[in-house]
């Protein structure tokens, strides 16, 4: 079946054509040692080290309820309390999960694949040699989320939705700029640190072991994408004026503006024939919603900061949305956390399965001795 035979609105265009903008560029230095960059290198090496397949290390024989994929709440439904909550029936609630759950899944299958195209992109752009061979391995492992999650949309939910417009714009406007550092700034630090935290989000509230898997071993693949960008633009980005770091930060600025007021999924309730001013005001007044809000920026923030992008007018921002404070929060522990999470679920899964190999021959010995 193909996709768009799946999407609960039809995409406006069956394919989306970014004109690419700046400079491919190429080395002749190929001694990489000779850079001086041991840490781009190192993360290079990791990069090699921890590629997986996803068609085996995920199980996909577990099952998932596609009207309860990640056991939602009632009270983290936008409808929750609303005068339209009293008129669902049970169906009609397990369907709002399953549109939820669509949407969510959904921009991360675009965003996916998004971060692919980028990860190529700086392949294409980034100068140093270093840099190009560790953008390639990530160009490897988005391609494989992107394999992943839309294998779980066709396969457990049998439901996309197309990308939401803001997502779109923001993607775009990073693809479009010919400045080389451009998909790092717009890809590795704003949408990536979105994706993170709603990723996390779900990983860590949902009792479901197919999307916890799923969220997980992504989760563990984005450290390392993180720490890339950070290196690549905390380095860069010493080198720049300040008229050069004041146009990042209003990147920044309009970035976190665009995502933190609208990616809410109100194309969810429009789908259930609700008015879309309606939809968006009961988003707003959802307090999960509130609270994502804030986790959404849980890894922007510090990452932002970090990098070396802390002026006046981003940091005034950022106290407007509440989210100050979050520039001090440890993003080198949270990545670190990230990759423990997703190394216990390994050694948790494959203990299950030697434990079930060791009872199976144990039945057969016990067969034999019993026919003989």
């Amino acid at each position: 079946m193909s996709t768009h035979d799946l999407y609960a609105q039809a995409p406006p265009e069956r394919l989306w054509q970014v004109p690419a903008s700046g400079a491919a560029r190429f080395t002749w230095e190929y001694d990489v040692n000779a850079t001086g960059r041991d840490r781009l290198l190192a993360l290079y090496q990791k990069g090699k080290d921890k590629q997986w397949d996803g068609a085996t290390r995920i199980d996909w024989d577990l099952d998932v309820d596609p009207y309860d994929p990640l056991g939602t709440p009632d009270e983290a439904l936008a409808l929750y309390g609303s005068r339209h909550w009293a008129k669902l029936t049970d169906r009609d609630k397990g369907e709002l999960r399953r549109q939820y759950t669509s949407w969510q899944f959904s921009q991360f299958l675009h965003g996916e694949q998004g971060a692919m195209v980028c990860a190529a992109r700086i392949v294409e752009s980034v100068p140093d040699l270093d840099a190009k061979f560790y953008s390639a391995t990530q160009t490897m492992d988005e391609a494989r989320h992107a394999e992943i999650y839309g294998r779980f949309l066709h396969e457990k939910i049998g439901l996309l939705y197309p990308i939401n417009d803001n997502l779109q714009s923001l993607l775009g406007d990073t693809l479009r700029d010919s400045r080389w550092d451009m998909p790092y700034l717009g890809m590795q630090v704003l949408i990536e640190g979105l994706a993170l935290a709603a990723f996390g989000m779900i990983r860590d509230t949902t009792d479901k072991p197919l999307p916890k898997q799923i969220l997980a071993y992504v989760m563990q693949d984005e450290a390392r994408h993180v720490a890339f960008g950070r290196m690549a633009l905390r380095d860069y980005y010493r080198q720049l004026t300040d008229a050069e770091l004041r146009e990042r930060e209003e990147f920044v600025i309009e970035g976190c503006y665009l995502m933190r007021d609208r990616l809410r999924g109100v194309e969810v309730l429009e789908n259930f024939g609700i008015p879309k001013k309606e939809a968006e005001e009961l988003s707003e007044q959802s307090e999960f919603l509130h609270l994502f809000r804030r986790l959404l920026f849980s890894r922007i923030v510090p990452c932002v900061k970090d990098i070396g992008l802390w002026g006046e007018r981003l940091q005034k921002a950022y106290l407007d949305m509440g989210v100050f404070d979050l520039g001090d929060s440890n993003l080198d522990l949270l990545m670190t956390q990230d990759e423990e999470i997703a190394e216990a679920l390994d050694r948790e899964r494959f203990a299950a399965e030697e434990a079930a190999r060791v009872a199976e021959v144990a039945r057969a010995i016990a067969e034999g001795g019993a026919g003989a």
